[in-house]
């Protein structure tokens, strides 16, 4: 009786503890609290919140953005999600003080209502590459077009102001909560989010009907671990980071086996690794230039080849690096401030630790029965042709081709079944 107890306290433990769903009742109101630049961790937050309203049955998903923009695949990502959401999906830009920059204008743009909060800001959607530069060329143009007719596309389904869409992207325009509403930006201003919700009740939305919100409750959609993890993770530059650690410290393992440490970081960065590539559009004939790299470091330890192989590994990985992501996103290129300093930092070491690698296999053996050849002692019992002789703090059978007398020093120059074969210390040594 007492172990089913146990048994029913901890399933219900679990169940508490991994699932915030089983709070969530139909026709509940999902609030998902977005604050940070867009990536792949949020992209993947905002689908779990959605799918999970969808499959409660939830009256509406209002998400909470303020945002000064962030990666457009993900960006992408997340308005798939909301046009294709059977709940009706509201974004509403607040606190005062919030804005829908950049990638924001797109994910507001695509919402059934949007909405902003009294002293908010929408525009701003040029896009800019990684760390702000601006792009240039052919480069620009083809990314600017690109998001243009994306962005044209989703606010003419959503029946707002197409024109205004492109101007944010092309000339960088901004306007006020209020400008946004007179101008068919949004639809509607909400002092906070009860009054949000209040505008919303009775609101009739085009095939999903009309929003019924007099009985709803508010549950507010907290990330899970897994998301957080991503969130921190999925910024191409840290997963190419975690890569690199994760190879080194593996090849290092692999070089060295018995370090543990190494290994265990190794693994560890590259689970890691492997769990933020999987968000990211990965070219993978950068990865297997990558691995390429790693195979050519081994080799170098098992052929002497004067450096050739490191070269080639140095190349290989220097070129994955620069392969690994794809698409005309310019933040999911690697910066040059971290991928040339990375570079340096891994190629010289996998350098050298294959240099310690092959100069441990030339070296003479400092232990064991080869570790004695070469080696003075000293006579104990006169050698005819065996005796006794006293090497490295042990007392050894020996025989030498001459007969030699006690405390007389003598040079190893072979060792047969635990017999040492020796000869007069004043002797050239053998050849």
């Amino acid at each position: 009786m007492k172990s089913k107890r146990v048994t029913v306290t901890l399933l219900s433990f679990f169940i508490v503890f991994f699932s915030y769903n089983g709070w969530a009742a139909k026709n509940d109101i999902y609030i998902i609290k977005v604050s940070d630049a867009i990536s792949p961790g949020v992209a993947e937050f905002i689908k779990d919140g959605i799918a999970t309203a969808e499959e409660i049955g939830a009256a509406c998903i209002i998400i909470e953005l303020d945002t000064p923009g962030g990666l457009a695949e993900s960006m992408r990502k997340i308005i798939q999600n909301i046009l294709a959401s059977k709940v009706p999906v509201v974004v509403y830009v607040s606190p005062s003080g919030a804005r829908a920059a950049s990638a924001g204008v797109m994910i507001t743009m695509a919402a059934d209502i949007a909405a902003m909060a009294p002293g908010t800001n929408i525009g701003a959607a040029h896009p800019v590459g990684a760390g702000g530069k601006e792009i240039s060329g052919k480069m620009s143009e083809k990314v600017i077009n690109d998001m243009v007719a994306h962005a044209k596309s989703v606010a003419e389904e959503r029946g707002r102001n197409a024109k205004w869409v492109e101007e944010a992207i092309r000339e960088s325009v901004s306007v006020t909560e209020t400008e946004a509403l007179k101008n068919n930006i949004i639809d509607l201003i909400a002092e906070d989010t009860d009054d949000l919700i209040q505008q919303l009740n009775g609101r009739e939305l085009k095939g999903k009907g009309v929003l019924k919100l007099d009985k709803s409750e508010k549950v507010v959609v907290e990330p899970t671990l897994r998301t957080k993890i991503l969130k921190t993770i999925s910024d191409p530059n840290i997963a190419y980071i975690l890569l690199m650690i994760g190879l080194a410290g593996l090849y290092f393992e692999l070089s060295h086996p018995g370090a543990i440490f190494p290994g265990v970081i190794g693994g560890i960065a590259l689970v890691l690794a492997f769990f933020a590539l999987q968000t990211l559009p990965v070219n993978y004939a950068g990865i297997l230039l990558i691995v390429l790299a790693i195979i050519f470091f081994i080799m170098e330890m098992k052929i002497t080849s004067y450096g050739l192989l490191s070269v080639a590994g140095i190349i290989s990985l220097l070129l994955g690096s620069l392969m690994m992501f794809k698409g005309i996103d310019p933040d999911l290129k690697l910066s040059w401030r971290v991928l040339l300093p990375t570079l340096i930092l891994v190629s010289g070491f996998f350098v050298f630790v294959a240099g310690l690698v092959f100069r441990a296999q030339i070296s003479q053996p400092k232990t064991g029965s080869k570790g004695l050849v070469g080696e003075i002692g000293i006579v104990k019992k006169a050698l005819a042709p065996e005796g006794k002789v006293f090497v490295h703090g042990e007392l050894w059978n020996a025989r030498s081709d001459k007969t030699v007398e006690e405390d007389t020093k003598v040079r190893v120059v072979n060792v047969v079944n635990l017999m040492l074969e020796v000869e007069p210390a004043d002797e050239s040594p053998n050849i």
